[in-house]
């Protein structure tokens, strides 16, 4: 474990940089509209949570990274032990009323209560057949979960600051580096300064690497969507629509937001190894061979700006108590101390929008890797680090019913935006600054922004639409990140709009 958390220390695990950058150069007062409760964490549990489950009676199961599942009563403030023996969970759903289903480093697990004493007494394999081969920045994430009771893990690709382990589970590649000169890793300083150059940056020499896979209730498993680096967000929305974020890397210039279909490739080709039919290596892979198959995000978040390493997005359906639109996502970041809020925008059929900065400040502090909502509406968030990047703990957020001033909507017209505000507006924003960038899209690690340049707009009302404004600009185009900024901003009562940065990202036009 210590070696492994050295390596962590000198690599890019669940997150791409070691930047923390904040919500706003003048973050505001979020505490006004949200009240962000630290539970108090007992001292013998392993602080870091790998997987947050609001539970039906009320409770809430963490899978901490120690290997347990603890369940906590906010009721009576105590704590209980449900199961032991994990290995590195990093996600959790409730299945019933004493089950979970548990994404372990090496499986899908379906944990059980079956005499109702409060502690685990089956543990059942449901799906374990993809591949391992020792590499550290295997990670496996998940499960999300859609309303037929179909499960959904994500498998990360391996990182070449190591190599392969002597015995793996599942075939190796043959497109890969011989396994003979990739287990030579162990002597670091030789292995970083040698035979490391001649291996790509992220690989994936065992079975399903970089994919994302879809797993039934009775354990039948289907390759549904390669092209991944470090899925660390997985979500099933109310509509049934399967989300993951991914982390920034080689091929992948700025974190992206991706609505999956299955059969979707997300834009880093390491996982190709294991397409039917696909012949070419991983390491003779050209951005033009792979352009067209890549599924263009329905968001991006600028490194270093909107969010270093995203980690799970959570719907708001069904949570307006919380104070947001319904059909919204929320999403945690390792790096950075704030949410966001991803507003949908269907296009022709194209799944693009808008990602918001939420709320904000040291006291949500970083390291939000899993959320979820109690059945109050209450969001509890469980921190993570991985002796790496990121914070430890448990977060109660909730609402404190002030009122408060965002925008409800944001929609893209044959000529523009058109925004809508949740309360009356006196007048227009008169400091709309609008600009627009794209990305790198090659094997190098990250990219910076390309071709940003300002955009010439017009503001105006949207006649016979309440609250709602029109920034209209001579052109648009496709494969760009349209970013607005609204300024200081209030609605008729004097309240300052919270979020005033909106980051568009556009796929396809009107």
């Amino acid at each position: 474990m210590k070696n492994i958390i050295k390596m962590l220390a000198v690599s890019c695990s669940i997150c791409c940089s070691f930047l923390s950058v904040s919500a706003y150069a003048d973050q505001q007062a979020w505490s006004d509209y949200y009240q962000i409760e630290r539970v108090d964490y007992p001292t013998e549990i392993d602080p870091q949570i790998g997987g947050v489950a609001a539970m039906q009676d009320g409770r809430i199961a963490l899978a901490i990274h120690s290997g347990e599942i603890v369940i906590f009563d906010p009721k009576n403030n105590t704590w209980s032990t449900f199961a032991v023996g994990l290995h590195e969970p990093l996600g959790i759903v409730q299945e019933s009323e004493n089950t979970f289903v548990v994404m372990q480093k090496p499986e899908l697990t379906r944990i059980s209560d079956t005499n109702g004493d409060g502690k685990a007494d089956s543990y059942r394999v449901l799906y374990d057949d993809f591949g391992m081969t020792g590499n550290y920045h295997e990670f496996a994430f998940g499960p999300a979960v859609d309303s037929k009771g179909n499960y959904y893990i994500s498998l990360n690709v391996a990182s070449n600051f190591a190599g392969v382990f002597e015995h793996i589970r599942g075939d190796y590649s043959d497109k890969c580096n011989p396994k003979s000169e990739m287990q030579k890793y162990h002597d670091k300083q030789k292995w970083i300064k040698g035979y490391r150059k001649q291996v790509t940056r992220m690989f994936s020499c065992a079975p399903y690497r970089g994919w994302i896979i879809k797993v039934t209730p009775d354990g039948q498993a289907t390759p549904y969507s390669a092209g991944y680096r470090s899925p660390a967000g997985l979500h099933v929305d109310a509509n049934d629509k399967l989300w993951t974020t991914d982390n920034q890397g080689d091929w992948i210039a700025t974190s992206p937001l991706i609505q999956v279909n299955q059969g979707d490739f997300g834009g880093h080709p390491a996982g190709l190894n294991w397409l039917a039919g696909y012949k070419k290596a991983h390491k003779d892979i050209k951005p033009d061979d792979i352009k067209a198959k890549r599924k263009s995000p329905a968001g991006l978040f600028p490194q270093g700006e909107l969010a270093n390493s995203p980690t799970q997005p959570l719907t708001t359906s069904g949570h307006q108590a919380f104070g947001l639109p319904e059909g919204e996502l929320l999403i945690g970041d390792m790096n950075t101390d704030h949410l966001l809020r991803f507003i949908p925008d269907d296009v022709g059929g194209n799944t693009q929008g808008t990602l918001i900065p939420f709320i904000a400040g040291e006291d949500l502090g970083i390291g939000n890797f899993r959320l979820d909502f109690d059945k109050n509406s209450n969001l509890w968030i469980g921190k993570i680090h991985l002796g790496w990047a990121g914070d430890e703990g448990l977060l109660k957020i909730t609402r404190t019913n002030k009122p408060m001033f965002i925008v409800d909507q944001v929609s893209l017209v044959k000529d523009g935006f058109e925004i809508s505000f949740n309360q009356p507006i006196a007048s227009l924003p008169s400091n709309v600054a609008v600009t627009s960038h794209t990305y790198h899209y090659h094997k190098a690690y990250g990219s910076p922004k390309v071709d940003l340049k300002a955009v010439d707009v017009e503001v105006q009302k949207v006649k016979g639409k309440r609250n709602t404004i029109k920034i209209s600009a001579k052109t648009l185009e496709t494969d760009r990140l349209y970013t607005l900024d609204l300024g200081k901003f209030s609605d008729t009562a004097g309240r300052p709009l919270m979020g005033n940065v909106l980051r568009y990202t556009v796929n396809a036009l009107k």
